[in-house]
Formats: structure tokens, sequence, C-alpha cells
């Protein structure tokens, strides 16, 4: 039963009995394609042409350019330094030249006459490991595929979540420029889609408390550098068309593995029509409740 489909081998001696016997061979055995080559030269020049030789059979002792010389500019090139060698030969018998073969990127070294039955085995087994290398890769490819599938569903499961976000999120680099916000701070903002990209927070940002304005990247950023989060901050947004709209803020620093701020995650609750309370006679914490709610 012939194996090995869709292989393709390339056979060069300068004999074209040598050549009409390994191609017969070979097609008798294996359901392979033969490639053909007079002369080192014509074997350079497919192994150039044809990106997918899977094997060279190569008669070292040829006028011109030898074996050797073949075997050494293929493993020069990075097209075909990676083909396997079998080095084919009557004249270099002596252990000192199979080195040399070696030396010269050969997998398999094998003397004439040629024994067909090794020849053909040595052949498979190089198949059956380049079978196993592309399995192997196949099965790292859909890995990567399927990774690939699965951070796509997060990245558009994450961005679904943000889009559909109540509150607005507004992300900044540590100079306190906005890098990216959701639909919902452009809606609260009134700006157009990509108008707030490259902004200063400050122009679109004040701290509720006047003697705190303008000192966004002051304080609060030690302040971020030293907890990481920063909580209901009382502030206010300043729209498109110059409306200042009542935000509850909080920060969260993420910091890289130097500990440097890298950005700044900012998260406002609009708080138009709703009023404090304030804190009762027993202490109590203040509470918020909209303009609607009734008090005794």
């Amino acid at each position: 039963m012939k194996r090995y489909e869709g292989f393709k081998v390339l056979i060069v001696d300068d004999n074209p009995h040598n050549l009409y016997s390994l191609r017969t061979l070979i097609q008798r055995h294996m359901d392979v394609e033969v490639r053909e080559a007079a002369s080192g030269r014509e074997a350079l020049e497919i192994a150039m042409a044809e990106t997918d030789l899977d094997l060279v059979i190569l008669d070292v002792q040829m006028p011109e350019m030898d074996g050797f010389e073949v075997a050494s500019l293929l493993k020069m090139r990075k097209r075909t330094r990676d083909i396997p060698v079998i080095f084919l030969t009557a004249a270099f018998k002596a252990d000192e030249f199979q080195r040399r073969g070696y030396d010269m990127g050969a997998v398999d070294y094998l003397l004439k006459p040629i024994d067909d039955h090794l020849l053909l085995n040595k052949i498979s087994a190089y198949f059956r490991l380049i079978e196993k290398e592309r399995e192997l890769n196949r099965r790292l490819e859909e890995e990567v595929r399927e990774r690939t599938r699965e951070l796509e569903y997060a990245r558009r499961y994450q961005e679904q979540l943000i889009d559909a976000m109540g509150e607005a999120l507004l992300v900044l680099d540590p100079d306190g420029r906005i890098k990216f916000a959701n639909p919902a701070a452009y809606r609260l903002l009134g700006y157009a889609p990509g108008e707030l990209e490259r902004k200063a927070v400050g122009d679109v940002f004040e701290e509720a408390d006047q003697e705190q304005a303008g000192a966004f990247m002051g304080t609060w950023l030690e302040a971020l550098i030293r907890t990481g989060l920063v909580r209901d901050i009382e502030a206010r947004f300043i729209a498109r068309d110059g409306r200042r709209v009542p935000v509850l803020f909080s920060r969260t620093a993420l910091t890289g593995d130097d500990g440097k701020v890298t950005d700044i995650i900012c998260v406002a609750k609009d708080m138009t029509g709703y009023q404090r309370i304030c804190p009762d006679a027993a202490g109590e914490e203040p509470a918020a409740a909209t303009a609607g709610d009734r008090h005794e």
C-alpha cells in the first residue's frame, strides 16, 4: 500500500540511469512526487523555485559542483536550510568523508550500491517525522486560533459591558490626558465620538470644592499612588456647552511592574436631580435623595 501522498522528493545525480532507478524505486512504493536534477546547479534552481520540497537525495560525486557544495549552499539559504538531505555515494567510503557530509547538514549518508529496502526505510522515517511535525504544528495553530477566538470574544464582551455602563468611564494617562471614554461619558458631556481623546481632564472636570479646583493631577494623584483608589468625590463635569454636571467620582490607579502609574481609571455617576441630606443629630452618614423625595 502506497503512502505519503503530497510529499515531494528531489533526487540529484549526474547519471541518468541512477535517476531512473531512484525514481522508479520510490514511486513503486510511495505515492510521492519526484523531481529530478542532473547537476548541482539544476538542483539549486529547483530547490529555490519550489518551496514545498520535503527531502533531497543527493549524489556526492558530480562534476562542476559536487554534493557537498550543493548541501552547503542549501543550508545557507533560509528557504532551503531546513530540507533534510540524504547523501548517496560510491566513492567516499572513509569515515572522514561521512563526517564531512554530516558537517554539511546531511541527515543521512548511504553508500552505493544502495540497499533498496534500507533507502525506503530511511525515506519513510523522515516522512514520518515530517508528518508528526506537521500534525504538531496543526494542533498548535488550532490552539492559537482557539485562544484568539476566546480573546476576541472576551474583548467584545468587555466592550459591550463598557458600552452598556450607565456611569461615565474615562481612562487617563499619567499626565491627565484622556485615552478612552465610553459612550456614557460622551452622552453626559455632549461631545461627538472621538472628540474627548487627548483632551486634558481639566477641560471637562472640576472639583466641587473650589479650594481643590485645578488640583486634579495634584494631591489626589499622590493619594492614588499611595492607596491605588480614591472613592466617591463630589465633583462636576464641564459639558461641551459649558454646563456643570454634578457627579460622584471615583479614581483608580493602575501601575506597572516598576510601581509607576500607567493608567488612571475614572468612573463618574451623574448626580443631576439628587440632593444631599445632611447628617442628623445622631451623627449618621449623609445620604443622597432625589429632588422629589419628601422630608419631614
